[in-house]
């Protein structure tokens, strides 16, 4: 492992076996032999919970398969990934994609089924926040054994002892016994503690799930710290803002394998709105009976940055319409509205009376950065508005150099890039 990588994971797998529904009987005979066996099969159960099958060997090529049966899943299946020294690096998916067991993995609260994992520092983990804490010990004492428990000595306690409990905001009732806080308390306090834990490697597990909205923005902001010290730090968590702001790349699970790695919004885009199907046409419908069709072969546009981007697409109403407006709004990763046009500002719409209307839109060389969009599309008139279908089609926008200066435009810089009027001079040239 080279000396900048923190962590490598490579064909990372976990079998579970799980339990089956047991078989009833519907006559008293039948019962009272399976109570007369149930023992016996109480025993196989139990020896069926740890061997898989004794003719393939635990560790073999992720190319073989293993342990199928409908008692048996793979909570993860050949995951590979390195993550350099400094990295924050998100990993998100649906439930029971895999993401808590691969932090367990990585902080070996488990051991994988096959596969190899490399660690280079320290480890820590906050995957849940308040294990360890004992009720019938006042809140000073928890924070010694919780930090113990954590991997913390007592003079780091001593040391950060002040910074923790001003942080948790439970000063007052820091003597009390932890069976009278609130449920808030509680999280507050075990966060705090688990926040100023100092490895190389952060292991973080939805901990933004929990406590109120002033608790969770004051938790961002220490978890932005962390990061900013130039710590490695793995972010599990369903918040999509969170993982946006605080990770440069990340990882999307799907039923225990890696389905893409990459820049972090562009993970998150493929997370929060199902990929497009390609060489199809699109008909999205609403509840009213109207009908919407994108005019090409995609569910997903491309265009270049810097190009102009222009598409046309088919309404379908369920009766006769007159005079037609039309207007879009472009959607980030996040579902923040990026930019929305209408016809029915500029005063164009459709003349005529007709149940099908085309519509063109040239939305030009908008400067718009690379990423994927998605395009929501407003129908309607000049008086009222007649459907809305949210997210209609994706617009993908690939990387490129408008500027003409050797690199694509960062995505950094935001949505949008500028061609804006310099004027720079020397005030040494005019004295």
């Amino acid at each position: 492992m080279q000396k900048n990588t923190a962590i490598r994971v490579q064909n990372l797998s976990k079998r579970y076996r799980i339990g089956r529904r047991e078989k009833t009987h519907d006559t008293l005979a039948g019962a009272l032999g399976d109570l007369l066996t149930h023992p016996l099969r109480n025993l196989r159960n139990l020896r069926r919970l740890t061997r898989f099958d004794d003719n393939v060997p635990t560790f073999q090529p992720a190319s073989v398969p293993r342990a199928s049966g409908d008692d048996v899943i793979w909570a993860l299946k050949d995951v590979s990934f390195e993550v350099e020294r400094g990295e924050v690096v998100g990993i998100i998916g649906r439930n029971g994609a895999g993401k808590s067991t691969l932090l367990k993995i990585l902080s070996r609260i488990t051991y994988p089924t096959r596969g190899r994992v490399e660690l280079r520092g320290r480890v820590s983990s906050l995957l849940e926040v308040g294990t360890g804490f004992h009720p019938e010990l006042t809140g000073r004492e928890n924070i010694y054994l919780n930090g113990t428990i954590l991997g913390m000595t007592k003079a780091e306690i001593d040391r950060k002892f002040d910074e923790i409990v001003d942080f948790s905001g439970v000063e007052k009732f820091i003597d009390t016994p932890v069976k009278r806080y609130s449920s808030g308390m509680r999280v507050r306090l075990a966060f705090s503690v688990a926040a100023h834990l100092e490895p190389e490697i952060l292991l973080i597990d939805e901990v933004l799930a929990v406590g109120d909205a002033d608790f969770q923005k004051k938790c961002l902001g220490k978890m932005g710290e962390v990061a900013r010290e130039g710590r490695t730090v793995l972010f599990v968590s369903h918040n999509m803002g969170a993982v946006g702001s605080l990770c440069q790349w990340g990882m999307l699970l799907e039923r225990g394998r890696v389905a893409y790695q990459g820049e972090i919004l562009d993970v998150i885009a493929r997370y929060t709105t199902r990929r497009p199907e390609t060489n199809r046409a699109v008909v999205v419908e609403d509840a009213e009976g109207s009908g919407f069709r994108l005019l090409r072969d995609s569910r997903e546009i491309q265009f270049t940055c810097g190009h102009p981007v222009r598409f046309d697409f088919e309404i379908i109403c369920p009766q006769p319409v007159r005079e037609v407006t039309a207007g879009l709004i472009l959607f980030d990763a996040l579902d923040n509205p990026v930019v929305g046009t209408s016809s029915k500002f500029q005063k164009i719409h459709g003349r005529g009376e007709a149940q099908r209307w085309r519509i063109h839109c040239d939305l030009g060389e908008i400067p718009l950065n690379s990423g994927l969009y998605f395009v929501s599309v407003w129908f309607g008139n000049r008086h009222r508005d007649y459907t809305w279908f949210s997210k209609a089609f994706a617009l993908d926008i690939l990387p490129a150099d408008p500027f003409d200066w050797g690199n694509q435009v960062p995505k950094t810089w935001g949505h949008f890039y500028w061609r804006t009027g310099w004027q720079i001079s020397s005030l040494d040239d005019e004295e």
